[in-house]
């Protein structure tokens, strides 16, 4: 089947594109060369006056998993049926569901979303969890730092090679595309009733700190080849002064690539009356000293969120903040600990002003932002589909103000933003959501539209104007088109189509003499025997689920 998009706006950064008027086509879900005049075409679409991206790819969402149902039972008043029944799905209604979240998404225009947190042992789980999800192509990251066996290894001084293996041997076996270290040993350090834990403190019974956890592993997923840095959580989350943690954590990078996760709350200073003040321009500062280093911001917007997180030790220390007032700690044995605390964020509140202003701030003054990403640690710091909200607020300068007059003043003073005046252009958004964002994760079959990428193709309306500005907000809430490997699923902000995605992992080499050692300890402390732990394709029927990149 073939298909043109006929004069469109394109923004494609990765080819210099950025709102030249031009035609795309598409051959069997892949983005083809022109095939000259004499094509005979099945279908044409004029995209006369409309913005065309590649499909929007989410780094870090939490949308599936142990904490995810966790949260949903926790707040079943965020998640009754709403939504007119569509497609005669039996989950449609569903609000929250597995199902809404692809459809949410896929309006946006938005085709690959990465789940950020997957617990090895709970591996299966979400991966069915994301089958479940439509349209959208998925992936996980395998969390390590915390697991028993690692830190047996590190205490017993196992040589990097085997560190290498084991840390290769979970990323197949849990049919990840890269691997997360949350608050590198913290976790292991909660159960010996340590409550806060930073970069050079020690584990105990383990004998070995969170910087050479951290460094470890980053050193092997650096050897083994994979493609998108080790996603790191660092330590102290939320506490004020937490800057100089994530600047040290950068310096401890060694010079090698890391991700750092949702950084607007690690961006918190001591400064002002109440001790707690904005640090993005310091953050900013070592970013720029560090190329390695890439961030995603995790932007706090208002309203009612729920954090959910493998940081048991943050979570623990929040849950008294709980709005409504209610909450859940779970502790694993072997492998991790975690919580889920609802959280509504206050425009009157003075942190919580400030949290939104770091956030901004972030975007806002970065120099680099093909190496800044564009989050809200959904649902940390708000869901997802505030993304355009956010867009907006990027965007347009005079609605930035005009909702500033709304917060607390207090804590605007000790931001930089109420003088922010710079607003992201669309090959800028362009850039962290589809072509730097596949770049980062590996991903090289998607995020731009040269020929011979997959058929991710999003298409907005310019939206009507509110002043001298386009209203981003409405542009990016509801895509004009959507195209999923070649096949059309959005027209006008509905969805039309729901076809399955696929689930993206690398398969790097080990040696297969790591698999007695796991099955060693396996049989000693886990009730699950090893056969069952790995995520194998029989799980998932007949239909094809996995994609793997080299």
């Amino acid at each position: 089947m073939l298909i043109k998009l006929h004069n469109g706006a394109i923004y494609d950064p990765s080819q210099n594109l950025h709102g030249q008027t031009g035609d795309l086509f598409i051959r069997d879900g892949l983005i083809v060369a022109d095939p000259g005049p004499g094509a005979r075409f099945d279908a044409v679409y004029d995209l006369t006056g409309k913005i065309v991206m590649a499909g929007a790819i989410d780094i870090h969402s939490h949308i599936a998993g142990g904490n995810v149902n966790t949260a949903r039972l926790l707040l079943p008043e965020q998640h009754r049926n709403h939504m007119a029944r569509r497609l005669n799905h039996p989950f449609s209604t569903a609000k929250w569901s597995s199902t809404d979240t692809g459809y949410r998404y896929a309006r946006m225009g938005y085709t690959t979303v990465v789940e950020p947190a997957m617990l090895p042992v709970g591996a299966l789980d979400v991966h069915l969890q994301m089958a479940d999800i439509p349209i959208l192509d998925t992936a996980a990251l395998a969390i390590l730092g915390n697991d028993d066996l690692l830190l047996r290894l590190m205490r017993a001084k196992a040589g990097q090679s085997q560190i290498n293996d084991y840390v290769a041997w979970t990323l197949n076996a849990t049919r990840a595309l890269g691997l997360k270290i949350i608050n590198a040993g913290g976790a292991n350090a909660f159960k010996s009733n340590v409550r806060q834990f930073g970069l050079d403190d020690i584990v105990p019974e383990y004998g070995v700190s969170s910087r050479q956890i951290l460094q470890t592993l980053q050193t092997a997923v650096h050897q083994l080849g994979v493609p998108h840095p080790p996603h790191v959580h660092c330590n102290n989350l939320g506490i004020p002064g937490n800057v100089d943690t994530i600047v040290a954590t950068m310096e401890a990078a060694q010079g090698l690539p890391m991700h750092l996760a949702h950084v607007q709350f690690y961006a918190y200073g001591t400064e002002g009356a109440k001790g707690f003040s904005s640090a993005a321009a310091k953050l900013l500062e070592a970013f720029n000293r560090h190329p390695n280093i890439s961030m995603d911001v995790g932007q706090v917007l208002f309203g009612q969120a729920v954090t959910i997180s493998g940081d048991v030790i943050a979570q623990y220390s929040r849950h008294a903040d709980a709005s409504p007032s209610k909450y859940v700690m779970w502790d694993a044995e072997t492998e991790g600990s975690g919580g889920v605390v609802p959280y509504r964020y206050r425009q009157a509140s003075f942190v919580n002003t400030l949290q939104w202003a770091i956030g901004l701030e972030l975007f806002l003054l970065a120099e680099a932002p093909e190496r800044l990403f564009f989050t809200t640690d959904h649902p940390n710091g708000a869901p997802f589909t505030a993304y355009p909200e956010l867009l907006r607020l990027l965007m347009d300068a005079d609605y930035r103000q005009e909702c500033m007059a709304h917060l607390n003043q207090e804590a605007l003073a000790l931001t930089l933003l109420p003088n922010l005046k710079r607003e992201l252009s669309l090959s800028e958004v362009a850039s962290m959501t589809r072509s730097a964002a596949a770049t980062l994760l590996g991903l090289n079959d998607r995020g731009h539209l040269a020929p011979g990428a997959i058929a991710d193709i999003a298409v907005y309306h310019p939206g009507q104007r509110t002043g001298a500005r386009p209203d981003y907000r409405a542009m990016f809430a509801d895509a004009a088109l959507l195209f999923k490997n070649g096949r059309l699923v959005v027209q006008d902000g509905v969805v039309i189509e729901r076809p399955a995605g696929l689930a993206q992992t690398v398969t790097p080499v080990y040696d297969a003499g790591i698999i007695r050692t796991v099955k060693q300890h396996f049989d000693r402390f886990y009730s699950l025997k090893l056969g069952q732990y790995a995520v194998n394709d029989a799980d998932f029927g007949e239909h094809p689920r996995f994609k793997v990149h080299e």
